[in-house]
């Protein structure tokens, strides 16, 4: 298995990833096609499939903030079982964010995520594969040492218009697994650059923001 990053729209292994994506994410959760080309041209915007005998079986996206020294991981998506896919993402991501770090004289402090929380959501379909059913995706996140970010979470649909997305949690997985807590202001400013490319947010999303630069620090709960 090949993983290869793609930064190009044109990139024909491009149109597979975004198949993918359309298969196992609800719509408020995918980016429009045409969309993508800024952010695969972006050197912060790390996309790779993962390629077997010329297909792509699986793929992820993620980004480091050097200045944070922090990552997210946009997405994971594991599209046949049995060719142990999750593990060979989840190692080259990791591999490749402890070079970033490196290159910037540190040792990654940890990486967020947004992950479903299926007893809120249960009607959310992924895809068909079992390995991407979200009762399995959230225990899989656990043991990789993720943990839950203690406050209410919404975010602005990737579609535009507005709409604030529920069911989710947003976590954090410290490269100190002992750590229980994380700065506030920390995750208030993230989310305000995470989210700067969608010009149009819910007063929930707003809102939510403030509340957290009002804070100090946020329990980090298991999953």
């Amino acid at each position: 298995m090949e993983y290869i990053r793609i930064t190009d729209i044109g990139d024909p292994l491009f149109r597979q990833v975004h198949q993918l994506l359309a298969e196992v994410f609800p719509p408020e959760e995918v980016l429009e096609y045409s969309l993508w080309k800024a952010p695969l041209e972006e050197p912060g915007i790390r996309v790779f499939a993962a390629v077997h005998d010329g297909a792509v079986v699986g793929t992820t996206e993620y980004r480091y903030y050097p200045d944070w020294n922090v990552a997210m991981t946009d997405f994971t998506i594991i599209g046949r079982e049995g060719l142990g896919i999750g593990r060979f993402l989840a190692r080259n991501r990791l591999k490749d964010l402890n070079k970033l770090a490196a290159d910037s004289g540190k040792m990654l402090y940890g990486m967020f995520a947004e992950i479903y929380d299926p007893y809120r959501a249960r009607h959310h379909e992924f895809g068909g594969v079992k390995p991407m059913d979200p009762f399995v995706r959230r225990e899989v996140l656990s043991h990789l040492g993720y943990k839950r970010l203690d406050f209410p979470y919404v975010h602005p649909s990737w579609m535009g218009n507005g709409e604030a997305v529920t069911g989710l949690d947003l976590c954090f997985m410290p490269a100190d697994e002992e750590q229980d807590r994380l700065d506030a202001s920390l995750v208030a400013d993230f989310l305000t650059r995470y989210y700067a490319v969608l010009e149009d947010k819910p007063e929930a999303w707003l809102s939510m923001v403030e509340v957290l630069r009002a804070q100090d620090k946020l329990e980090l709960r298991p999953l």
